[in-house]
């Protein structure tokens, strides 16, 4: 989690007020563009403009909803429950950032799928809870197009 300060970035739309529309509404993004066009600062300015901790979750094949949602772990004679960045940030309100999300396991877009619709809501099966999303909780999303296609094939 960080607060970022003094990010540069230079519009070249209207993907600004876009970005700003989407969080006022609430709504999931979903940035596509190649390498180095911007996506990550772009995200890291539009944090540090609204005043919001980011949190970049750098998706691979071996991400995980676990990895994403929170585990288990034994602290001493214990076992605790560890929460993870997407728990975080829906209860804190924080942006989510998850780049290179089409590189993510399948079972990362079923554990956000009810955080990108009208619910805002984030199930953890070995809680056996659902989370509501804080109202001011952003999902921002990215990919590469063709890049994993290449790569998988």
């Amino acid at each position: 989690m960080v607060m970022v300060e003094n990010i540069f970035y230079k519009a070249i739309g209207s993907e600004v007020e876009v970005f700003n529309q989407a969080n006022q509404l609430k709504l999931p993004l979903l940035l596509k563009g190649p390498t180095g066009t911007g996506k990550s600062r772009f995200v890291e300015f539009m944090a540090n403009d609204l005043g919001k901790v980011l949190i970049t979750v750098n998706c691979n094949e071996e991400t995980s909803s676990t990895d994403l949602i929170g585990r288990f772990i034994i602290k001493g004679a214990e076992t605790v429950w560890i929460d993870g960045p997407l728990s975080i940030a829906v209860k804190n309100g924080y942006i989510l950032y998850l780049d290179e999300i089409a590189e993510a396991r399948p079972d990362v877009i079923v554990a956000i799928h009810s955080l990108t619709d009208h619910r805002r809501e984030l199930f953890i099966d070995k809680l056996g809870e659902t989370i509501k999303a804080h109202p001011n909780f952003l999902l921002v999303a990215s990919f590469n197009p063709g890049y994993q296609k290449v790569l998988k094939n």
